[in-house]
């Protein structure tokens, strides 16, 4: 088993995720961030407080989300970032590129409602 991030962090990218991690695992894109399959450990601390439920295991995702999977072992590919497995994402990591998928994604309405409830 795998975890993923799926299209409810687009536009979200809240980075509780990224706080939790022990490894380092979940790298930054432009507009969410992506596991990488190899580093991650599985612990599910980043499942555990993602606020708009965007991380699951990758046996328990809908069917509509079944592409998640895919996007985020692709991201870290020649053909996307070509990061490979630098062992853990740092600040100093550019993070203004996605997946083509969710480049091309519709803005993410869950987005503006994230944004309001962290500003009160």
């Amino acid at each position: 088993m795998t975890l993923i991030i799926k299209s409810e962090c687009i536009d979200v990218k809240d980075g509780e995720c990224t706080a939790v991690c022990p490894v380092d695992c979940i790298y930054e894109g432009a507009r969410m961030y992506y596991i990488h399959p190899v580093e991650c450990i599985e612990c599910g601390l980043c499942e555990s407080v993602c606020p708009v439920d965007a991380i699951r295991w990758d046996d328990e995702v809908e069917q509509k989300d079944a592409v998640f999977i895919d996007v985020n072992r692709e991201y870290f590919e020649d053909a996307v970032t070509g990061l490979g497995s630098p062992g853990g994402w740092s600040s100093s990591m550019p993070a203004d590129r996605d997946h083509p998928l969710v480049a091309a994604a519709p803005p993410n309405p869950l987005a503006e409602e994230q944004n309001k409830e962290s500003r009160k």
